[in-house]
């Protein structure tokens, strides 16, 4: 059965084949989602899962200082609450907005869950995204302990513009400290060499991507990497088989 060609903005939501969507879109409620957001917080119970439509948001690992260090960036590929996948329980994580959105497909855990029950191409898609998301948490986790944060930080901001699709969008030296476990005085130098090599804008928290191909060889092989795993997902094969 062919995947469905419909107007959802969720790269997911359209790989669907169209009587599978045809039978969870009744469950899904189109919300949007301003910048700092907090979708769910760990240890809350997961209520919604969300499916975004455009914008993105950070998986957050929280520290017991406060202190928080991104694991995952999800957009419009992708779905928040992945562990509704495996079980209802309490959240291990945080899931911050960063991009806000008008669109954004809200689905109540309950029903998300009877819709894997059935065993069917709904369960097979979301099965090889949380093996996708599993293995770009991995590569985000090499690529923190052995990468400089210059390549970090070049391949944060290209998985940023991918997610938006615009060259500028809003970004705080406090969130890409956050992002990129640094301090913020480490994130406004290596921003301002960025800039100074004419591959980024920043200015009154706003960042232009000035020079995407630079940009990607200032990254590491971990954007490359990271994107593809997510991408095969939906590109890589047909969820109905």
């Amino acid at each position: 059965m062919a995947p469905r060609r419909s107007p959802s903005r969720n790269l997911l939501l359209a790989a669907l084949p169209a009587a599978d969507y045809a039978r969870i879109e009744p469950s899904l409620e189109t919300v949007s989602v301003k910048l700092k957001d907090v979708l769910h917080k760990p240890g809350d119970p997961l209520r919604h899962v969300y499916f975004p439509g455009g914008g993105f948001c950070s998986v957050l690992t929280v520290l017991e200082d406060g202190g928080m260090v991104e694991v995952a960036t999800i957009g419009r590929e992708g779905m928040v609450g992945m562990s509704a996948i495996l079980d209802s329980g309490p959240v291990p994580s945080m899931a911050m907005v960063q991009a806000e959105t008008d669109t954004t497909y809200r689905m109540a855990v309950a029903a998300f869950r009877a819709e894997m029950d059935r065993r069917g191409a709904f369960h097979r898609l979301m099965s090889r995204y949380a093996q996708a998301l599993i293995a770009f948490v991995m590569q985000s986790t090499a690529c923190n302990a052995v990468h400089s944060i210059e390549q970090r930080l070049a391949r944060w901001l290209l998985m940023a513009q991918d997610r938006v699709a615009a060259n500028e969008f809003p970004l705080t030296q406090e969130f890409v400290a956050m992002m990129l476990g640094a301090t913020r005085p480490t994130v406004s130098v290596v921003a301002g060499t960025l800039q100074r090599a004419g591959l980024i804008r920043y200015h009154r928290g706003h960042v232009t991507v000035l020079d995407r191909a630079a940009l990607e060889a200032a990254s590491c092989e971990c954007y490359r990497t990271a994107t593809r795993l997510l991408n095969d997902v939906t590109l890589g094969g047909r969820a109905g088989r």
